[in-house]
């Protein structure tokens, strides 16, 4: 008898198979039974989840590339590989399917499926996304991504990039890679903070086993470390159709006139317009092929001193990103369902900083954080004041999303945005908080309020989070910010 088969067998669990009808731990094991038999895929139990197939009967080769596998979520606790299966083989053939278990022998309400292509992979999202799998049960599914990235904080910001691979190669296994920023003010300096790519999502979940304990030391400093947030890909047809080029690296003195004659150099005429915030811009072009051109030229150029680096911007994939949060539709593995500091946007894991939203409000999901510098001045007796409006700065003045919706209702001539607090209780009893951010101007329109999908435990944080929220959907009006 299988090994899954027969954990289910020990378990002899009955449970209601969702139609008001109890279905025993025999019926289930037989209904396993029958499905690998028909397939011939093998069926394992193992750390909490069953793996059926991985490999598939008769795969020779590779598993299949990144970008393959999809997350099921909401899936009712009663079902399992029998009835899931099929639905899913609609997309595509199924190279592994892990459905994760209780010991009690329900299933956790989520899966992941690995097809043997990606184009079987998003076929599955488009069709099965909102699917009802059951009356009134409606599971979500989205792309899966291994992280192979940790982010590493509070590094020694005079360290350059080379001593840092050096290092991790030395404290940790299966480095590739580590990507460093320099500093927006200093180029000679970093930003206190790196991103170390593996070679395997596994290579790197040992080395965070390693670091985490947050006692381990590198060049003397106690260093942070965690889950990098995953680049957001791309569908290859929406890039193909990008003609705005992501510039970082640049000086925070350089202009957007500057930039927008620098990129118009080598074909005059060819930029439509430039987006300049603090250290990096988005140039944007009339014809896609001159931008692909002019991003093949100006790469590595320097322009005020900078060696510059030169991307296609990612547009905001409104539907697979703020679609799926909306859902529900993340892992329940996730390490941040209640956070929403992005590690990837500042050297500090603190809710809310301004670096978080003014990253996403670009559409900008890879690791290109623009830095805020906080600090303190003296204030010399006789120092002269002069009275001034919130509303005459510039946004680089604010680094809360709080003050930043605040300050773009004002610009676009809208009246203040109102905030209404709602209340939850948790499992374990605590009092979970959440706003919803109603903008009188526009309230009347398609959308008549925003609220995010996750709950926090203080005020403070469930205010931020609700205005970076609504940011970000304000800034999806256009794919990128103008």
């Amino acid at each position: 008898m299988p090994r899954a088969v027969a954990a289910m067998h020990e378990e002899s669990t009955d449970v209601t198979n969702g139609f008001g009808r109890v279905r025993s731990g025999t019926q289930n094991e037989a209904a396993l039974l029958a499905l690998m038999e028909k397939t011939g895929y093998s069926m394992v139990q193992e750390n909490g989840q069953r793996k059926f197939g991985g490999p598939p009967p008769g795969w020779e080769g590779p598993p299949p590339p990144r970008g393959c596998e999809v997350f099921v979520g909401k899936i009712p606790r009663d079902m399992y590989e029998d009835e899931l299966v099929p639905v899913f083989e609609r997309a595509g053939k199924i190279y592994e399917f892990r459905l994760m278990m209780e010991f009690s022998g329900e299933n956790r309400g989520y899966a992941f499926v690995m097809y043997t292509t990606k184009e079987e992979a998003q076929l599955a999202i488009r069709i099965l996304n909102n699917y009802e799998i059951r009356p009134g049960k409606f599971i979500g599914v989205c792309v899966s991504l291994d992280n192979c990235r940790l982010f590493i904080g509070a590094i020694p910001k005079e360290k350059k990039k080379e001593e840092i691979l050096d290092e991790m190669k030395k404290v940790t296994e299966g480095v590739v890679d580590v990507i460093v920023y320099p500093n927006a003010t200093d180029k000679t300096k970093n930003r206190g903070f790196a991103f170390v790519e593996y070679e395997s999502h596994r290579a790197a979940a040992m080395a965070r086993r390693r670091l985490i304990p947050g006692t381990f030391q590198l060049w003397g400093h106690t260093i942070q470390v965690d889950w990098a947030d995953p680049e957001k890909e791309v569908d290859e047809e929406t890039m193909q159709r990008v003609k705005v080029l992501y510039v970082r690296n640049l000086m925070i003195s350089t202009t957007e006139d500057t930039i927008k004659a620098e990129f118009n150099k080598f074909k005059p005429g060819v930029v439509e317009r430039v987006k300049k915030l603090r250290d990096y811009a988005f140039v944007h072009f009339f014809n896609r092929e001159d931008a692909v051109a002019a991003m093949s030229v100006m790469n590595g150029k320097c322009i005020d001193g900078a060696s510059i680096e030169v991307t296609l911007a990612k547009p905001v994939n409104k539907e697979s990103t703020w679609r799926q949060h909306l859902n529900g539709q993340i892992s329940p593995s996730s390490e941040n369902l209640l956070g929403f500091s992005n590690k990837e946007d500042g050297h500090q894991k603190s809710l809310g900083k301004a670096a978080s939203f003014s990253v996403r409000l670009n559409g900008q999901h890879s690791p290109n954080p623009p830095e805020i510098e906080r600090c303190t001045y003296p204030f010399f007796p006789g120092t002269k004041l002069t009275p001034i409006s919130m509303y005459s700065l510039k946004s680089s003045h604010f680094s809360s999303a709080v003050m930043h919706l605040d300050y773009y209702c004002n610009k676009n001539n809208w009246a203040p945005p109102e905030y209404y607090l709602y209340s939850a209780t948790s499992q374990d009893g605590k009092i979970l908080l959440v706003y919803k951010i109603v903008i009188p101007s526009i309230a009347n329109g398609s959308q008549s309020y925003f609220m995010p999908d996750k709950l926090c435990t203080t005020l403070e944080d469930a205010k931020e989070l609700a205005a970076q929220f609504t940011l970000l959907h304000l800034a999806n009006c256009t794919p990128y910010l103008a």
